[in-house]
């Protein structure tokens, strides 16, 4: 059995309208009527919602309709997208910030005559490319976590 043919049988067993099913779950009327008849499928939270309401275990909603199901997992990789790239881009960023720190440093250095060292115990290549090493774990993260994403969702 389909989403659409579950949900229509399962809201007719119980004797609601498709107005009384969408007041329960803050839908529209037009919403319910598009998901029975196939023509839209509702988002990872609304099925959530159904399956409480049904009293029936989202499994045994998804399971044989395919194109829902491969839908839900498109909507729980947009979910978790925005994280990650948020993690890369701030790794990114956190590196644009010390190259910026450490162009000024040695600006100051150099044409006002100051002499301000930049943590003199650690070794001169960590100091000197952890700025660069950041950019790029940023950068390729980033980029990378995008052509997945984008490609996955083409599919």
């Amino acid at each position: 059995m389909i989403f659409s043919e579950r949900l229509k049988k399962e809201r007719e067993k119980r004797g609601w309208s498709q107005t009384d099913l969408a007041d329960k779950i803050h839908v529209s009327r037009q919403s319910v009527s598009k998901w029975e008849t196939g023509k839209n499928y509702p988002s990872i939270e609304i099925i959530i919602e159904l399956s409480d309401l049904f009293g029936i275990t989202i499994d045994e909603m998804l399971r044989s309709d395919k194109e829902l199901t491969e839908q839900v997992i498109q909507d729980s990789k947009k979910l978790a997208y925005p994280k990650w790239k948020t993690f890369f881009d701030s790794v990114f960023m956190l590196g644009v910030f010390l190259l910026l720190v450490k162009l000024i440093i040695f600006g100051l250095n150099y044409f006002v005559g100051t002499n301000i060292m930049i943590l003199e115990g650690l070794p001169k290549g960590v100091v000197s490319f952890s700025p660069l090493v950041l950019m790029i774990i940023g950068g390729i993260g980033s980029d990378s976590l995008k052509k997945k994403y984008i490609d996955d969702t083409k599919r």
